[in-house]
């Protein structure tokens, strides 16, 4: 299989690991056009999280929190900052940056993965 369809289901697998965590998935692959991309926006309590996911195929649990450079780490959070500014109803809610790895139906959720200003 090749990457985009591993990313596709890759990214079921981590939403429907989120909804099951008692998440509600608001929005996928959210792009802002001079940003980037998230690829799932869920609310969690009082919290707005923007979730990046990697599918791999091979991963070690202490090559995760490298997986996600400083200038991918800013693109999220540009591409944050414009859908709060297109959404503003979530614009008082707390944030937050999460990674989930999904490889085959494993799935390793890394909240508050990276804050802004890192």
């Amino acid at each position: 299989m090749h990457n985009a369809g591993r990313g596709k289901i890759g990214e079921e697998q981590a939403a429907a690991a989120l909804e099951k965590a008692g998440m509600t998935i608001i929005a996928k692959n959210f792009r802002a056009k001079l940003h980037g991309e998230v690829d799932i926006i869920a609310i969690d309590g009082e919290t707005i999280v923007f979730v990046e996911v990697k599918s791999w195929t091979a991963f070690k649990q202490d090559d995760l929190q490298y997986s996600i450079d400083i200038k991918k780490q800013n693109k999220i959070i540009k591409t944050a900052k414009y859908f709060l500014y297109e959404n503003r109803k979530y614009s008082n809610m707390a944030i937050r940056f999460d990674v989930v790895f999904v490889k085959s139906n494993q799935v390793t959720h890394l909240a508050s993965a990276f804050t802004e200003g890192v």
